[in-house]
């Protein structure tokens, strides 16, 4: 049981520095494109707030999951 404990940290773990990758690469290109379009600046935003949501509720999700299966 203490293995499930520490694969389900290792999980946890791992499922939070995919969704900071993610949102900082997603955040890094979107400044890049409002950088060189300033006039598209409000459609780039918006495009990246849900995009953010979205990878934030993967990552969510991939949590819950690795509390369920540590607590099984």
């Amino acid at each position: 049981m203490d293995f499930a404990y520490l694969a389900a940290g290792f999980g946890a773990g791992l499922t939070i520095i995919g969704g900071a990758f993610g949102i900082g690469k997603l955040a890094s290109s979107a400044m890049e494109a409002i950088g060189r379009q300033p006039e598209a600046a409000g459609d780039v935003r918006t495009s990246m707030i849900i995009a953010a949501a979205l990878i934030e509720g993967i990552a969510l999700f991939a949590l819950v999951i690795c509390i369920l299966l540590a607590l099984k």
